[in-house]
């Protein structure tokens, strides 16, 4: 019987090893919290200095990873975004509030009612709504005409909210939503606070019938009925009835294959999802270009001069804004400094790797623009307002996804070219007949709820050019 040959041992390769993202400790879940709740952008700001770029943080009642890299951003984002859905705490939440609309919807559902809008603000219907964002502005002026004589501070955060809201009322609805005003803006300014309560300490489940759940569920109530009611009241229109806005192009629009129309509960979502994001999140990057304008007369007159020379005086229109590019570049620079959209989140799918980091599948994860715009190592003097930063010049080779105010990838934001052209629009309008000076003595907080807002308002005088 032949010998057997002495078996031989294969070598076996050591499995890859997976690098953990630096994060605090499991004994400050209960600290992390209350920093969270209390001190947000303090808190995510001290963890980034004291950790990286990737930092693990542990909350009550699980682990989140707060990403402020822009690479890790841009994977999120762009390069593995079908790896990354909205089925993280905030979104779950906000979803009570907004229904299955365009912001909170993912999947397939999503994809359809992207291809469904996203014609209806191509740039044949941006031209017919700038008129309308200039007529209200000027409505607005004449009004401040009267505050201006009495010389008693105004509130310009309630000065953009009205404004913007009026405008959203045109665009979306052709119709003056001044009656409404008052519900609309209460019914958001509450939810905005329960629901950033609970984001930031889900616990206990929705679910489970606690008083505070009881108010997160009940947020949004008098706000579906205001846009119920608008909704209903259209579908028993004519489709011609009226000029084209926002709702009619919402109930027109048609699947491309299939010639289905949105349902009544899918046109409501997004009717609610246009009102709050076309009128929030634009009166709050409106209110923080006047504050840093108030606190930066050089830039405010470099503004002016561009002005003068595009318009000489006349009402601004859609075509003068390739005319205005530092007009342009200051509401950039405010979006960088104070984005309305400060945080959002992601759940991750399946495992992936960020910036050389292991993130775990079901992990949630954090981005937020106000910490990552900030980055000292890709903004000179992050903290200072500077709007020649995105000049051509400066901006080349700085990574995409170091500024991302609106999002990025497939789901950057539908709106960013109306919002962006309702910013400049209001912003050269008032400037041709106003400056706004900040009330000596006031300090002016930043409240990051849903989106970054002055705490207690914006107090300024209004100065008439003479």
């Amino acid at each position: 019987m032949p010998a057997r040959s002495p078996s031989v041992k294969q070598p076996v390769s050591a499995p890859k090893q997976r690098r953990l993202a630096p994060g605090t400790p499991l004994s400050s879940v209960f600290r992390n919290t209350n920093a969270m709740q209390h001190h947000t952008l303090e808190f995510l700001q001290a963890l980034i200095r004291q950790y990286g770029d990737i930092v693990r943080i542990r909350f009550l009642p699980g682990t989140f990873y707060l990403i402020n890299h822009p690479d890790g951003v841009k994977r999120i984002l762009q390069e593995n975004n079908r790896n990354y859905n909205k089925d993280a705490v905030d979104y779950r939440v906000l979803k009570e509030f907004l229904g299955r609309g365009l912001l909170t919807d993912d999947g397939p559902s999503w994809l359809e009612q992207r291809r469904l809008m996203q014609p209806i603000f191509h740039r044949q219907h941006l031209a017919t709504f700038g008129k309308l964002m200039t007529e209200a502005t000027l409505a607005m002026l004449q009004r401040w005409q009267d505050l201006a004589g009495q010389q008693q501070p105004v509130d310009i955060a309630a000065e953009m909210m009205r404004l913007t809201l009026r405008i959203a009322g045109k665009t979306l609805f052709s119709a003056d939503l001044d009656v409404d005003a008052r519900t609309i803006g209460q019914s958001f300014t509450k939810a905005n606070q329960v629901i950033t309560d609970y984001a930031n300490a889900p616990f206990p489940p929705l679910f489970i019938p606690t008083p505070r759940n009881r108010r997160v569920l009940a947020a949004g109530t008098e706000l579906v009925e205001v846009v119920t009611r608008l909704v209903k009241q259209r579908r028993q229109q004519s489709e011609e009835a009226g000029p084209p806005d926002l709702l009619s192009l919402l109930l027109q629009a048609r699947n491309e294959e299939t010639g289905a129309a949105m349902d009544d509960e899918l046109v409501r979502d997004n009717v609610m999802t246009l009102l709050i994001a076309g009128h929030e999140t634009t009166a709050n990057a409106l209110s923080w270009t006047w504050y840093l304008l108030s606190q930066h007369p050089d830039a405010e007159q470099r503004l002016c001069e561009e002005l003068d020379t595009a318009l000489n005086g006349r009402v601004p229109s859609i075509e003068d804004l390739a005319n205005l590019p530092y007009t342009r570049m200051v509401i950039e620079e405010a979006l960088r400094l104070y984005p309305p959209a400060w945080a959002f989140s992601r759940h991750a799918l399946e495992d992936d790797e960020l910036c050389g980091y292991h993130i775990p599948a079901g992990s949630d994860l954090f981005l937020s623009p106000y910490t990552t715009q900030r980055h000292p190592d890709f903004w000179e003097r992050p903290d200072e307002f500077d709007p020649l930063r995105f000049s051509p010049e400066r901006s080349a080779g700085r990574p995409h996804y170091a500024y991302f105010p609106f999002g990025g990838g497939p789901r950057l934001c539908i709106g960013r070219d109306f919002a962006l052209m309702e910013s400049r629009l209001v912003l050269a309008t008032v400037l041709q007949q106003y400056r706004l000076r900040l009330v000596p003595g006031a300090h002016i907080e930043m409240a990051p709820l849903l989106t970054l807002r002055p705490r207690d308002g914006l107090p300024m005088t209004l100065h008439p050019v003479a």
